[in-house]
């Protein structure tokens, strides 16, 4: 349609200016890791029981153990119950000691850390007994946010630009995060944790399109994937963190903080050449692919840059757009049951770190350090094997392995330690092959919006996988089956997809998709081998190599 794949080749595919632009997009996801995860280490397991300082009034030279033992009962164990106290009663301390106390009902005045911790979400805002379920329940209203900002980015970035949105979500992302750190209430908490999540979608979505639209087809995949190494990295910096600050507000501030340091570069954030060409803005668009040649030291002939017609302009595509052509429609519904089935194992996985039966502060770094190879193998995949069995594949062995952990006794927490370790590998790496795949399978009016769908679908999963862990009350394997038996039925519908190994990324819906290539074992071809072909008047280029 405009010509910007022929004039990104002579640009350079992935030259120094798409590695800075890369480069800058691994700050903002170190702070998104932070935020995905952070409310883990800020619920610690501690000691708790009824506060029962009333018989105080009675016998105040009362030791500790002996204002416990009249006023707690005890559980089977013989420890003294959490959530429970003897009623208070107007008696004088003989008669208590004598007689002893009967009635019994839930704290009625707060509860009591005798372990004195740190000020923690737990401590400060007593997420326990009761409100215990507050604290999976304020996750899935964060997930929530992530909902909400797939729903308003990603149309969004296809109406304004992908560089403002960018910025805009960025400094919510500074703002609300550094806010929490001050906030008086836990539900005044959540409402921030949800803007955060909002800010969250915003930058991971349209970094997404912005590093796929900017960098060629033979480094695409290795360019996304960097920055999801980044994110793996951030869990590793989280767990260093959480371990060394230990009071919940210093600890939010330590991770919110430093994204502001992001606006530092803002004049060197470019704007997406195909975005600016499909809204008609030429002009700016020849500017900003000169100056990324320039960078580049290359040079773009004059009769490519005649190419790029402002009468070509079209108009962004919506919903509507994906669901009337019959491929779309099958590309939109199969991507967003897998972002689905990816986002819920995954989620499931790590948000129940805490369950697992070893450190949490070992497992976070565990979790982070297994997602790097995850990511990196992940490129070396996508080349040999192909978008559609690599993620199918991958999402087969999640939902294996969610499956296998519910058949693993409790007394063997090592084991069931190391099969998570091995399904956040298939997740990470099952994770980010569906955002290279869905980038490739979506035109340029419609990226955005079809991986907001896709996205927003990946967060009502992300939603649910909290509240699906709080069936574990009733059989501690029914969380982990349902996450593997949504994996697995994601494989297999992954089937009916296209495939688009080295294709050209389309611009418009009368595509659908890139014409499908196969893509080329690298064990078989020495370097890079070649397709093109005509489809609607675009180049389609299959690239056989994975050098990093």
């Amino acid at each position: 349609m405009s010509g910007t794949g022929d004039i990104l080749k002579a640009v350079g595919e992935f030259g120094l200016f798409q590695k800075w632009l890369v480069l800058l997009t691994l700050f903002p996801c170190l702070s998104v890791a932070f935020h995905q995860f952070c409310q883990l280490f800020m619920v610690p397991h501690v000691p708790y029981h009824c506060d029962t300082s009333w018989i105080r009034a009675i016998g105040p030279n009362l030791t500790e153990e002996e204002q416990l033992n009249l006023t707690l009962p005890r559980d089977a164990n013989g420890a003294y119950e959490q959530c429970s106290m003897y009623s208070p009663v107007d008696w004088d301390l003989g008669s208590i000691v004598a007689y002893g106390l009967n009635a019994t009902e839930k704290c009625s005045s707060g509860w009591v850390y005798p372990s004195a911790p740190p000020p923690s979400l737990l401590t400060e805002f007593d997420l326990v007994c009761d409100r215990k379920d507050l604290n999976d329940i304020s996750q899935s209203i964060y997930m929530a946010g992530l909902f909400i900002g797939a729903m308003i980015f990603g149309p969004l970035s296809d109406r304004i630009g992908r560089r403002p949105v960018i910025l805009i979500s960025v400094f919510l992302q500074g703002l609300f995060g550094v806010g929490i750190a001050f906030v008086p209430h836990f539900y005044v908490y959540m409402a921030f944790r949800c803007v955060v999540g909002a800010s969250v979608s915003g930058i991971t979505m349209t970094l997404l399109a912005l590093a796929t639209e900017w960098v060629g087809v033979s480094s695409r995949p290795k360019a996304v994937l960097i920055s999801h190494c980044a994110f793996a990295i951030g869990q590793m910096v989280l767990a260093g963190l959480s371990y060394g600050i230990r009071n919940w507000r210093l600890l939010e501030i330590a991770g919110s903080a430093p994204i502001f340091g992001f606006f530092f570069f803002i004049r060197v954030l470019p704007e997406s050449a195909r975005w600016l060409v499909t809204k008609g803005r030429i002009e700016e668009a020849k500017k900003v692919l000169q100056k990324a040649a320039a960078t580049n030291k290359r040079s773009i002939p004059p009769a490519l840059l005649e190419q790029l017609k402002p009468e070509k302009q079209t108009k962004s595509g919506g919903i509507l757009d994906l669901c009337r052509k019959k491929q779309l429609r099958k590309v939109t519904s199969v991507m967003s049951y897998a972002w689905f089935a990816n986002s819920l194992a995954y989620y499931g996985l790590s948000l129940n770190v805490t369950n697992f039966g070893l450190d949490i502060y070992l497992t976070q770094l565990a979790f982070g350090a297994v997602e790097i190879p995850a990511r990196v193998g992940c490129i070396f995949m996508l080349q040999w094997f192909g978008r559609k069995k690599t993620q199918a594949v991958l999402l087969l062995l999640s939902g294996l392995v969610c499956l296998i952990i519910t058949g693993i006794p409790e007394e063997q927490p090592v084991v069931t330690t190391a099969l998570a370790i091995i399904g956040k590998f298939t997740t990470s790496a099952s994770f980010s092959t569906s955002y290279v795949y869905s980038a490739e399978l979506f035109p340029t009016v419609a990226r955005q919006t079809g991986l907001g769908l896709c996205s927003m679908s990946a967060r009502v999963a992300a939603i649910m996988a909290p509240l699906i862990r709080l069936l574990g009350q009733f059989h501690r394997a029914i969380p982990m089956a349902i996450f593997g038996s949504a994996a697995m039925v994601g494989a297999l519908l992954c089937v009916l997809l296209p495939e688009t190994c080295g294709t050209d990324l389309p611009d418009d819906t009368g595509h659908g998709h890139p014409a499908a290539e196969v893509c080329g074992n690298a064990n078989s071809s020495s370097g890079k081998g070649h397709m093109t072909g005509k489809d609607g008047g675009q180049d389609n280029e299959c690239t056989k190599t994975t050098h990093f």
